[in-house]
């Protein structure tokens, strides 16, 4: 009876060993796949933000530090050369044009077991003016 149970553990044993590395993928894939949830909330936050200081102020450089500054706990941080307002500036008295501000983001991944980056992006498009 004895050396019947110690084969049920034996086979439990080399069970976990097979189930074990799919279970910390998995881990491992959540956990990214959240991270890169919460980033890419934080970057659709950041552009509507920026999009509304260029919208209001008509500032390139206003809405690029609106974005940086809503942004801030990404790491690493944004960059103007990722942030791009479409047009330039808002025409005196355009009323229905519309201003699009677009963040690109390359997040690094923790473990790298997926890549070493994943490209997100985050876009605000409001009408000039307000």
């Amino acid at each position: 009876m004895s050396g019947r149970l110690r084969g049920e553990r034996g086979a439990s044993a080399v069970e976990f060993a097979l189930v074990l590395p799919l279970l910390v993928l998995l881990v491992l894939g959540i956990v990214e796949f959240g991270r890169g949830f919460q980033v890419s909330g934080t970057l659709s936050a950041a552009a509507r933000e920026g999009v509304r200081v260029m919208a209001l102020q008509n500032n390139p450089a206003a809405a690029r530090a609106a974005v940086r500054s809503a942004a801030s706990s990404l790491d690493p941080a944004i960059t103007n050369a990722q942030i791009t307002i479409t047009p330039a500036t808002c025409p005196p008295g355009a009323g229905t044009t519309t201003v699009r501000l677009t963040i690109d983001y390359d997040l690094p991944l923790m473990t790298g077991l997926f890549g070493a980056t994943f490209d997100l992006s985050g876009t605000g498009v409001m009408r000039c003016g307000g």
